[in-house]
């Protein structure tokens, strides 16, 4: 069964007032809408710039595109899955999973699809944020901004890249009408994506070139197909599923010692990593390429079986030279060396501390999310709220984001905290409530204190993981249980407040639910 959600964008014009906006609909804005339903709060939105709900997991189709976090831990933990077929899940059962969980906790019809949010502004007058979308205008007293971490294609500033005349695309936005097959092919990056579809390709392809900046650490991709008895345990016996997903939840945890507290341990990551390598490539001159010269965990460790045996076929080149320039239907490496080539796959990850996202929210005084985070630095407070951004929650801000588990966890300890916020905000009538400063600037203290021992700090390597000013404000730096009891309850005593009585009244709207069509098939 699949969704076709009726394109409305041009029906839908009109000004709306709603209690509620929820900006983008991957794991966490879907997550957000059942969380309000399941509360009683109908009066709500989600602006959703796709045309399904699955956010990354929508738009990410390329070849070999599947999670590096085992299935039964990464859905959930209300809407568990026994009807995983393997251990790691590839992306087209990911995202049947999140539609079907859309369909079963009947929020499809509060969905604005096709509906990319152009600005969202604090209306100082009002008291409420005015939301500029392709599908209209709408106003709100609470913004929840969900558009995640990777979802702006990061392109690289590359001379004479525009001049291209073959096939081109980044790996998020693959154009399955192009075939790759018998031609001659570069991929620019081997990041997590890279070396899913480097394996996927490489044997399709006439010739492959794979452009390597720094080489990443790799583990072996434990993946394989459920039983028959296991599919039959996951369905059948009370409790099964939800033990297995605690137990791997546990062996998850334990990496956070060797990442955040005690970076020497992870050398025995290291050690499992080299066979890998040993193991995959024949080539010493190529293994000692793919060798990383910096701490494991320092970036983002990646797991796959099948990357370094596809390095290592005759058809398949890793380039470490860099690029110089990009030519008509050439590219030319430092060293002057040119490659003819007839596509071009750019898997060079996302805007991550810089989503132009941020670019288009209007705070306080008129500075945008932007402005704020590039003279102060990406901080926010518990990853939910920002400082001179009232009534706006966020999921996935800063430092929310996970070295070694499940960002579902992340995410489902934020919705506790934002649908308890929204329950305060209910119970005392309040009108405006914003992040005290001197609470988050304590709070980013802290954070950075903690952050100091970790080896994403002292593993020797840059990363997307550190903003300009050379701070990790991507990651959680400890166990996510620790996390999980800070975001348990909404603090009000951390936040100013001003009861709705001593503001303007706003217009009062609801939605007409008409106006959003929904058709299944």
């Amino acid at each position: 069964m699949s969704l076709s959600v009726t394109d409305n964008s041009e029906r839908v014009t009109a000004p709306r007032t709603v209690d509620t906006i929820i900006i983008g609909s991957g794991f966490a804005g879907l997550g957000a809408a059942i969380k309000l339903a399941q509360k009683g709060k109908h009066n709500f939105l989600v602006l959703e710039r796709g045309s399904d709900v699955g956010g990354t997991w929508r738009d990410n189709t390329y070849p070999g595109a599947a999670c590096d976090v085992p299935s039964h831990l990464y859905s959930y933990s209300f809407a568990l899955n026994p009807d995983w077929t393997r251990s790691f899940s590839t992306q087209p059962e990911i995202q049947k999973y999140i539609s079907s969980v859309a369909r079963k906790y009947n929020v499809m019809d509060k969905h604005v699809f096709n509906s990319d949010v152009t600005s969202v502004t604090w209306n100082e007058g009002t008291h409420r944020w005015d939301v500029v979308a392709s599908t209209g205008q709408y106003t709100a007293k609470v913004v929840v901004t969900a558009v995640g971490a990777l979802c702006e294609p990061n392109l690289p500033p590359i001379a004479g890249i525009e001049s291209f005349e073959g096939d081109i695309f980044h790996s998020a936005q693959w154009n399955h009408d192009v075939s790759l097959e018998g031609k001659r092919v570069a991929v620019i990056g081997t990041g997590a994506s890279a070396i899913q579809i480097v394996p996927a390709i490489a044997g399709k392809v006439k010739h492959l070139d794979v452009y390597q900046r720094t080489a990443p650490w790799i583990l072996p991709r434990f993946d394989r197909e459920y039983t028959a008895l296991e599919k039959f345990a996951f369905k059948r016996i009370p409790g099964f599923q939800r033990l297995s997903r605690t137990g791997i939840y546990a062996a998850r945890e334990t990496q956070v010692v060797g990442l955040a507290k005690k970076p020497a341990l992870m050398r025995i990551f290291e050690l499992i990593a080299k066979q890998q390598i040993n193991k995959g490539i024949k080539d010493k001159a190529l293994r000692k390429k793919v060798t990383p010269n910096f701490r494991i965990g320092c970036k983002r460790m990646l797991i796959s079986n099948a990357y370094y045996p596809a390095l290592d076929r005759p058809n398949v080149d890793l380039v470490t030279d860099g690029i110089a320039e990009v030519k008509a239907h050439s590219i030319v490496s430092a060293d002057g060396t040119e490659r003819e080539i007839d596509a071009l796959v750019v898997a060079t990850g996302f805007h991550v501390t810089d989503s132009p996202a941020y670019q288009g929210i209007y705070g306080k005084g008129g500075k945008t999310l932007a402005q704020t985070f590039e003279e102060e630095g990406q901080q926010g407070y518990k990853g939910a709220a920002v400082a001179n951004f009232p009534n706006m929650f966020f999921l996935v801000g800063p430092n929310t984001g996970l070295g070694h588990t499940s960002m579902v966890f992340m995410i489902e300890s934020q919705l506790n905290y934002v649908v308890d916020a929204l329950d305060t905000i209910e119970k005392h009538d309040i009108g405006v409530i914003e992040v005290r400063k001197d609470i988050q600037d304590d709070y980013n203290a802290d954070l950075q204190d903690r952050m100091a021992d970790s080896v994403w700090m002292n593993g020797g390597c840059a990363s997307w993981y550190l903003d300009k000013h050379g701070n990790n404000t991507t990651l959680w730096p400890d166990f996510t249980f620790r996390f999980r009891a800070i975001t348990r309850k909404f603090d009000l005593a951390a936040y100013r407040s001003v009861a709705a009585s001593d503001l303007p009244a706003p217009a009062v709207g609801t939605v007409n639910d008409s106006d959003i069509e929904v058709a299944a098939k």
